[in-house]
């Protein structure tokens, strides 16, 4: 289990949560007061960290959210082949590769050079070269 629950009246801004099983970071929060009969409502918009698109969700204050566990990392470039790089962790020293999209990105990494990447539900992104 990657993930924990948590109310949406405890979530925060730059804070990460679950929309749509996609681990987002939140981006803003408009709560509203409560009506005659209804609860407090909260409208949240937040970016996708895997897929970079716009997710939002409206949601009572009071029910739970799936938050992920993000595990921001180090590790070290092994080598470079396409798109593809291969990456050594520098505390578990656990090797695996990783798909990187972005041109200019691939552009900066270098053979030996440390990265910071982070994991999260099953799934792993660089964040700095």
């Amino acid at each position: 289990m990657s993930w924990e629950q948590n109310e949406v009246r405890n979530l925060k801004v730059n804070h990460y949560m679950m929309i749509d099983d996609e681990p987002c970071r939140i981006k803003s929060i408009d709560t509203s007061k409560p009506g005659k009969h209804g609860e407090a409502k909260a409208r949240i918009q937040a970016i996708g960290i895997f897929d970079g698109k716009k997710h939002s969700m409206v949601s009572p204050v009071t029910h739970k959210v799936q938050v992920p566990i993000i595990d921001k990392r180090k590790g070290q470039v092994l080598s470079k082949e396409g798109n593809e790089i291969k990456i050594m962790d520098l505390v578990t020293y656990e090797t695996f590769g990783l798909l990187v999209d972005d041109d200019d990105m691939m552009q900066e990494i270098q053979e030996g050079q440390e990265i910071d990447y982070l994991e999260t539900v099953g799934r792993k992104k660089i964040t700095r070269v």
